[in-house]
């Protein structure tokens, strides 16, 4: 067990500067190797503090809407911000032409709208809808019938699209280059005819670059074939980012009995994890096995009243008692940008494990940050 865990006070956040700049390495070479531009999709990893080192790897950001934008323009300074949202309020978008390079429309009628108001100094793009799916997360899939997110090429046909620069789509889901080559057939396919009169298009986000084994030379194939109809390229990954970048420290507070062992943490997975719930998905545990696989074996449970706040089963060399720490693996995305204060539950304190080894806390929060999200 890391040395650093024995007196951190839990619950909290534990972001790896080490394996962060790994993975920002491998998004900096790709940039090197290609002409394309990484943006850091800020839906996954807002730790502002760490922007000023992920803006020397990576070109810049991305947002999904006012704050997120505002959150680059003022922490990763002199890197691109990009902004897509399904629809813009108007006050959103009178702030959003003054901090942002580039903004991208969900439909025609939006585009529409605000084209009159967007300054020469700032690029527009669409967002378009391949209607090709890859996946089986329905939840996560904008390709699926009756999606929202993305022009169809049937709602473009005989639409205007001058003073459109670049078209944009995002349709994975931690996938391999494979499914981007399929939905770039189906991409190209539909939408050929508008690329000789564009500057740029993105691949969007879902792209698992940093995980091991992904087929990075496939998606320089994919990056490359873009290239040629004389487009600047741009990905969003977010999980690629920060991908095994972190951990989620929590303390066992209670064993009881139910049939089984059922320990209660002081984290939640409807709280600070809430994608485990939501995705599902069980994160693993350093140490720790599958139920049955070592000696003790525990459900894991938040302390919270939802009789569904499981995180799931584990096995333990030892027991578990009161007191004991957990590491939970892979959790410094979409866990800080989702957590939430139900049952008025802590929100954890949110650290760094700098190169040096050095455990810093950044960011702790109490009762007031409770109180200050309602009325």
């Amino acid at each position: 067990m890391h040395n650093w865990l024995e007196n951190l006070k839990t619950p909290c956040y534990v972001i790896d500067e080490a394996a962060l700049v790994k993975n920002l390495e491998i998004l900096h070479s790709l940039e090197k190797r290609t002409r394309c531009k990484i943006l850091l999709a800020q839906k996954a990893f807002s730790a502002f503090s760490l922007y000023p080192l992920i803006g020397k790897y990576i070109s810049g950001t991305t947002a999904s809407g006012l704050f997120e934008a505002r959150l680059a323009y003022e922490e990763m300074q002199g890197r691109e911000v990009h902004v897509f949202s399904p629809a813009y309020a108007e006050e959103d978008f009178m702030e959003l032409v003054k901090i942002c390079n580039c903004i991208v429309f969900n439909s025609f009628t939006q585009w529409d709208k605000y084209k009159a108001r967007v300054p020469g100094n700032i690029t527009a793009g669409l967002r378009v809808n391949p209607e090709k799916s890859t996946q089986n997360h329905a939840i996560y899939d904008p390709c699926a019938p009756f999606s929202r997110l993305g022009a169809t090429l049937e709602s473009l046909q005989g639409k205007d699209l001058s003073g459109i620069d670049g078209l944009h789509f995002h349709t994975l889901c931690e996938q391999d280059a494979d499914a981007l080559q399929v939905t770039l057939d189906e991409f190209e396919r539909k939408f050929a005819y508008l690329l000789p009169q564009l500057a740029w298009v993105n691949l969007g986000g879902g792209h698992h670059i940093t995980r091991e084994g992904y087929d990075i030379e496939r998606l320089i194939q994919c990056i490359e074939r873009m290239e040629a109809h004389g487009l600047q390229v741009y990905i969003e990954p977010g999980e690629a980012v920060a991908l095994d970048a972190g951990w989620l420290a929590a303390s066992v507070l209670d064993v009881v009995q139910n049939g089984m062992n059922i320990a209660i943490l002081d984290a939640s997975a409807a709280c600070h994890m809430p994608d485990v719930l939501e995705m599902p998905y069980r994160p693993q545990i350093v140490s720790a096995g599958e139920a049955g696989e070592k000696k003790y074996t525990y459900r894991l449970a938040g302390n919270t009243c939802l009789a569904g706040d499981v995180i799931g089963d584990y096995s333990f060399d030892c027991e578990l008692k009161s007191s004991d720490k957990l590491l939970f693996c892979d959790m410094a995305i979409y866990s800080m940008v989702k957590n939430n204060t139900f049952n008025g539950m802590p929100l954890p304190s949110i650290a760094v494990l700098r190169q040096s080894g050095e455990l810093e806390i950044i960011k702790e929060f109490g009762y007031g940050d409770f109180k200050s999200r309602l009325s």
